[in-house]
């Protein structure tokens, strides 16, 4: 009874206000600004400029939708896409027509809301299979079923101002690709160098508690790979469409191929760290596994350093070299286990993707491992 009495509150009020405290740490909120300015610059923008546009140049009373669809459309998430900001406007859009035309046909009331509503939710889920795009157009089905109009399918062409205004910013006030995806390569490529890290230590030492902090960590750079790929996705349409970032394409481009290498990489290292943890068990140091992964350790490393500069990718791909035409189960450890060979085995697809990403052909990279 005791066990499960009010002695067990305690902890959960503790772990909620902890939580609590996290959420509105000042530098994590200043952080949280910090990243979201060029939105906010974009959104305010988009919608003063269209409801400045529908009062003043349409003659519209009270323009709000061109404001909410703005603001709908554009909003504060990292997918800053055209297309979806388009997909975005036209299920709004979607909506604002339903009701008008519900509007004119039926009028307006309580019921007649209800009416809409369920048509625009209907048709939206018709038309898309991402939920959000029917909200949307729900959303504005309900703004339009309970504002007046001056003149029939008014608020249509304030929607429609509206969402003209958010493409035409993401593509003239961009939210800053290349920052953003930079910072989640170095996310994702500091990852990898801290699971390679936590591996050294366990083969150099034999310690089964390294490898499986090494492993964890393997395991859990999926995220940071879709982070860097969203990022990038994101940033290659947006400079497909903006002046002002034509010159960022290449290196865009370049990012790209080095992702699809170190995402490969990411995927061989947990091989890696599988077969290292599962060695590790008998608590013996194996220094040249150890020795030959710190090696690869530091070309990721440079790799990393590379994203900024292109110029240190020649330096990367000469350090992979050096480790990957060693990489021979049999002539590094001759009279070793199985097990063992088979891990260095297991280091000569890493090398290969390491070698990709700084820029060597895939056919090219294979032979640089010697034939087994």
């Amino acid at each position: 009874m005791g066990e499960t009495g009010p002695s067990q509150a305690p902890p959960v009020t503790v772990e909620i206000r902890t939580g609590w405290r996290r959420r509105l740490s000042p530098r994590r909120s200043l952080r949280r600004v910090r990243q979201s300015t060029m939105a906010i610059v974009q959104i305010v923008v988009a919608a003063t400029a269209a409801y400045a546009f529908a009062l003043y140049v349409l003659g519209h009373p009270a323009p709000l939708l061109a404001a909410t669809v703005t603001l709908s459309s554009l909003g504060l998430v990292r997918d800053a896409r055209p297309v979806r900001v388009l997909e975005t406007v036209i299920g709004m859009l979607v909506g604002i027509l339903i009701a008008e035309v519900l509007h004119v046909l039926i009028g307006a009331g309580w019921w007649q809301m209800g009416l809409a509503l369920a048509a625009t939710l209907v048709v939206a889920r018709f038309l898309s299979p991402h939920p959000s795009f029917a909200i949307a157009a729900g959303l504005q089905s309900i703004i339009v079923m309970s504002l007046p109009a001056a003149a029939p399918f008014e608020r249509l062409a304030d929607g429609a101002v509206g969402g003209i205004a958010a493409l035409l910013v993401t593509a003239l006030i961009p939210r800053t690709a290349r920052t953003v995806e930079l910072a989640d390569g170095r996310r994702l490529l500091a990852g990898i160098d801290s699971a390679m890290g936590s591996l050294v230590l366990g083969l150099r030492y034999g310690s089964r508690e390294h490898s499986g902090r090494g492993l964890d960590k393997a395991r859990s750079l999926q995220t940071e790979v879709d982070a860097w790929r969203e990022a990038l996705d994101a940033g290659t349409q947006i400079a497909r469409i903006s002046p002002f970032l034509r010159r960022q394409r290449a290196e865009l481009a370049r990012h790209a191929r080095i992702l699809q290498a170190m995402d490969f990489a990411s995927r061989n290292l947990r091989v890696v760290a599988r077969r290292s943890t599962y060695l590790c068990e008998d608590g013996a140091p194996r220094p040249t596994a150890a020795e030959t992964l710190e090696q690869l350790r530091h070309a990721t490393r440079l790799i990393g350093d590379a994203l900024e500069d292109i110029s240190l990718e020649p330096v990367a791909r000469e350090a992979v070299l050096v480790v990957a035409r060693r990489l021979d189960p049999a002539s590094m450890l001759p009279a070793a286990k199985l097990g063992d060979q088979n891990l260095v085995g297991a280091l000569r697809p890493l090398a290969v993707d390491l070698l990709q990403a700084t820029g060597m052909d895939a056919a090219e990279a294979r032979r640089a491992v010697p034939r087994i």
